[in-house]
């Protein structure tokens, strides 16, 4: 089993940062791509930015030049880091990675998320 938690949500004013962190443990061999996701009320979790392994990245277009992903492979973490936030960026941020165990099976899990809500 791997478990992935996520930290570092909360309130912010519009125009400022935050950084998120998801750290994943448990029964891990590599984990290929990491992501984070996000869900605001009322609508569908979205998909806002992902890292390989090997670092390459992709975001949202809504995110792009704001939002910045990174990993520490070590660590098995992935960091969102988000400046000049929006209220519309308000939602509950999801991580998830596509993991490969110790057995070689690859299964992606998700983290139970964390709330980020920006004022205006």
């Amino acid at each position: 089993q791997v478990q992935m938690v996520e930290s570092g949500g909360g309130l912010v004013q519009a125009g400022g940062s935050l950084r998120l962190s998801c750290a994943a443990s448990g029964n891990i061999f590599s984990i290929n791509y990491m992501g984070w996701y996000r869900q605001a009320p009322g609508r569908q979790r979205e998909l806002v930015t992902t890292i390989t392994s090997g670092g390459s990245t992709n975001y949202a277009d809504s995110v792009k030049g704001r939002f910045t992903i990174s990993r520490d492979n070590t660590k098995n973490t992935v960091y969102l880091q988000m400046n000049s936030l929006k209220p519309e960026d308000t939602a509950v941020y999801y991580c998830n990675g596509e993991v490969v165990n110790r057995n070689f099976v690859r299964i992606i899990y998700w983290g139970k998320g964390t709330l980020v809500t920006v004022s205006s």
